[in-house]
């Protein structure tokens, strides 16, 4: 069994890594970009999984969890990068949520 990992744990270990096994970051632009790319190809899963198109032969192959981990390991490297603490910023989108939308949802007919 894998021990669980914390948002800071995870951004600890991003960081390790790059400055080990990675060499150094890429900028910020540069992981902008492959972040863009990571979510375009799970949406490209997610359209042929959960929507219309159809798999093509080379996307047979593909894994979506691995996809939606590429995409978390370069949110963790833009946000080590930019002097985020993402622990603290979900505790504060959360709270900015649970202020702005405490009966948004509940009261939406169309989620009902």
């Amino acid at each position: 069994m894998k021990k669980e990992v914390t948002i800071s744990e995870a951004q600890q270990l991003v960081d390790d890594w790059i400055k080990t096994v990675g060499v150094r970051y890429f900028n910020e632009l540069t992981n902008t970009a492959i972040l863009m790319e990571e979510v375009g190809e799970l949406a490209r899963i997610m359209a042929r999984k959960y929507g219309e198109q159809s798999f093509k032969e080379s996307d047979k192959e593909v894994n979506m969890a691995d996809e939606m981990a590429d995409i978390l390991w370069v949110l963790i490297c833009l946000a080590n990068q930019t002097g985020v603490d993402l622990t603290d910023a979900l505790h504060k989108n959360f709270d900015k949520k649970n202020i702005r939308d405490i009966d948004r949802h509940k009261d939406n007919k169309k989620l009902q």
